[in-house]
């Protein structure tokens, strides 16, 4: 993957680098290429990738769905991602892609369980987000993602 990064601010170039690496071992199934990606992505800051993670998945169901989702279109996210993970990851979580997706919508609720490990929710945002995206590439998705990041900071 050759993609420049240099855009973005310093901070923010390791995450987006880690993720796109992460993402593009998704879609092409590359188990070694994913878990070293992960590895990555699940050593940097967890509260800057998290946001980072859950904006891209945001702005792609927001994509998806441009009318807005309701439960059976969150359902139906869930159960293609899995469905679509599960035939070569076989460890893949739905309750943790729940969490994902719940988190990215603003959804969660604190029900005193500790959260997944930091490679466990990077390998499957990975995941979530290859299936989002589909056959397209993932750089103009993290870029809008940095983006939409940049501009929310920059008005609050």
């Amino acid at each position: 993957m050759d993609q420049n990064w240099r855009h973005l601010p310093p901070p923010a170039r390791p995450i987006a680098a880690a993720a796109a690496a992460a993402v593009d071992a998704a879609q092409r199934h590359d188990d070694d290429a994913l878990a070293s990606a992960v590895r990555d992505l699940a050593g940097l800051d967890p509260a800057a990738s998290g946001l980072f993670l859950g904006t891209v998945v945001r702005l792609l169901l927001e994509e998806g769905h441009p009318d807005g989702l309701d439960g059976e279109a969150v359902r139906d996210v869930l159960e293609h991602c899995v469905r679509s993970a599960a035939e070569w990851q076989d460890d893949v979580d739905p309750h943790t892609v729940l969490l994902l997706l719940a988190g990215a919508l603003g959804v969660t609720e604190e029900d005193g369980a500790p959260p997944p490990a930091p490679d466990v929710l990077a390998r499957h945002a990975a995941l979530l987000i290859a299936d989002l995206l589909g056959p397209r590439p993932a750089p103009p998705s993290l870029t809008a993602a940095m983006k939409e990041i940049e501009r929310t900071q920059l008005n609050d």
